[in-house]
């Protein structure tokens, strides 16, 4: 930030000083009464006399920084506490001081965020609300990149956050910073009491393919990345967890190898690599391979398949259905990613949810051949729908759960219960899905429970 004004003389600059500002994605929210911590860089070959302030339709919270020796890069940390609440602010940093100023890795956060790790209070109570029994991160196509210079690559995830390079995500066409990292996902699931399943590259982008020949270095960033996670303390990518605040070891026990990779020449020959070294090393660790086993056995070891459906409504109500003859031998079924899509599901509707629960009745009704399943994707920002539907909608201060999202939550309420022998008379199979269950935490009484 270059200021060409002063503070006095004809080139004085004006009230207040002059700057730059960021709003943040489409706004911040600053509330009352709440105290934000503001964390950043600073570099100047001169002194330096500034604002930094939270503004909306009035000021909100402002301090001065002064500081004199910041020839070199110098760590700053301000706490600016709300004097009044505005749901379309701003960070503002302003100077009345003639110079240059650079800044970098500027960040500002909530003092009271969920667990206190980072993440909005209000969206992650309705995570936690839903009971998730595991996190499956960092996500799919953003695994892999269109190309493989653009991939998430753990290692530059981990360690102190302002070091991270970030990287673009040209899948979905957006930068991040790569501060939710490895670590931050795995103590995700930690808070959330849910198992992690670490999703790994297997060697693809959507554009390129590793061969098998020179898959190594894809399989030992696998195995450092599992080492990160729960490797002793003093291991080598054990201390770098330990060193971020985590010397216990994370509860790491699944692992996807690769996302909607089956259909590529050398996934096969890929995922072996990776299955005999990560076996070798960490034999409790189930994993997952992303060939479809739900109508004919794989063809290499796993124990799970990784399955994804989205289709319109009549579709998914009949794969109700979709498991009931796949073989009770071998590896279960991960439907990690389902919903309706389309017309039928807009940004949300009753009529998706309805189409999705019969699917859930089905999947619990095969309950021994499918192991975990997952609506897909959680989370939409209001002013950037990138994908429709979601389960959780959101701006700078709101949130709703859209009808999948309450969907998931009953079907949450169930979790754990035992799934009784029922016969349902019906003209239709086609129309109508139902199923009876026992709750275990009930009185005897009242123990009993039907839904359609």
């Amino acid at each position: 930030m270059e200021v060409v004004c002063d503070s006095d003389g004809v080139n004085a600059c004006p009230v207040g000083g002059v700057g730059v500002y960021n709003p943040g994605y489409w706004g911040m929210n600053i509330e009352r009464g709440k105290s934000y911590k503001l964390v950043m860089y600073i570099r100047s070959l001169s002194s330096i006399n500034m604002t930094v302030s939270l503004t909306g339709m009035q000021t909100l919270a402002t301090t001065d920084i002064i500081a004199t020796d910041v020839s070199n890069w110098k760590k700053m940390e301000v706490i600016l506490e709300a004097k009044a609440t505005d749901h379309n602010s701003r960070l503002e940093l302003k100077s009345s001081r003639k110079g240059v100023i650079w800044f970098d890795q500027v960040s500002l956060v909530p003092m009271d965020t969920y667990e206190g790790h980072g993440y909005r209070n209000d969206l992650f109570k309705m995570v936690a609300d839903l009971k998730p029994g595991y996190i499956r991160f960092p996500g799919g196509s953003f695994v892999t990149g269109n190309f493989l210079r653009n991939a998430y690559r753990w290692k530059d995830t981990v360690g102190p956050w302002e070091e991270r390079p970030g990287h673009f995500g040209d899948v979905w066409s957006y930068w991040t910073d790569d501060g939710l990292g490895h670590f931050e996902l795995l103590q995700l699931a930690e808070d959330l009491d849910a198992s992690p399943i670490w999703v790994l590259n297997s060697g693809f982008s959507q554009e390129e393919a590793v061969d098998p020949s020179n898959i190594t270095p894809f399989v030992q960033d696998a195995l450092d990345g599992i080492e990160f996670a729960r490797g002793d303390p003093n291991s080598t990518w054990g201390s770098v967890r330990a060193d971020m605040g985590h010397a216990e070891p994370f509860n790491l026990k699944h692992i996807a190898i690769g996302n909607q990779d089956c259909g590529r020449g050398n996934y096969r020959a890929n995922y072996l690599k990776f299955y005999v070294a990560i076996k070798k090393a960490y034999p409790d660790i189930k994993l997952i391979s992303n060939c479809d086993g739900s109508n004919t056995q794989l063809d290499h070891p796993a124990e799970m398949y990784d399955y994804h459906v989205y289709e319109n409504a009549n579709t998914m109500f009949s794969m109700a259905h979709k498991f009931d003859h796949t073989s009770r031998i071998g590896p279960k079924a991960f439907v990690s990613e389902y919903a309706v899509t389309g017309k039928d599901a807009g940004s949300g509707s009753l009529l998706a949810a309805l189409a999705e629960a019969g699917f859930l009745i089905g999947i619990e009704k095969n309950s021994d051949v499918v192991d975990m399943a997952s609506n897909a994707p959680l989370f939409v920002n209001a002013n950037d729908k990138r994908w429709m539907p979601d389960a959780i909608v959101f701006d700078s201060y709101r949130s709703y759960g859209t009808p999948s999202y309450w969907m998931q939550r009953f079907f949450s309420v169930s979790n754990g219960a035992t799934l009784l022998v029922s016969t349902l008379q019906s003209n239709s199979s086609n129309s109508l899905m139902a199923s009876a269950i026992r709750f275990h935490r009930f009185k005897p009484q009242s123990r009993k429970a039907g839904r359609i």
